[in-house]
């Protein structure tokens, strides 16, 4: 039988998923995957502000999770190819969908945080 895992459990190993799914950097690489492998520098050029080392740092991480693989071809420079496994495109829906929630409801969460941002101006320590 297998395990089952409670992500609301503090040991649980699905927790480790949860925190790299929340991560925007992994959101964004795994979005712009969908449709096609795609070259490392080609991805720090699509994801606008992501660092080479974050970039790389979390590619590596993906990979580890079996979300993306990693191909190398033997050109001069060598090419490094990313591109979904069929467990990382499986998530894509919910990706895509995550991220236009966001899109979608950016003007009312903008609203929400100044009027917040008011409130607590003219109440401190309330």
């Amino acid at each position: 039988m297998p395990p089952s895992y409670n992500v609301y459990e503090d040991r649980c190993p699905a927790r480790q998923v949860l925190d790299r799914l929340a991560d925007k950097w992994a959101l964004l690489i795994l979005a712009r995957l969908q449709n096609e492998p795609v070259r490392f520098n080609q991805l720090r050029r699509d994801i606008k502000g992501i660092s080479q080392k974050v970039l790389s740092q979390t590619l590596k991480k993906l990979e580890r999770d079996g979300l993306l693989s990693r191909s190398v071809f033997a050109t001069v420079p060598v090419t490094v190819e990313y591109a979904l496994t069929d467990l990382g495109q499986s998530l894509v829906q919910t990706v895509n969908t995550f991220a236009h929630w966001a899109e979608q409801h950016m003007d009312t969460v903008l609203l929400a945080q100044a009027q917040y941002d008011a409130c607590a101006a003219s109440n401190p320590g309330a």
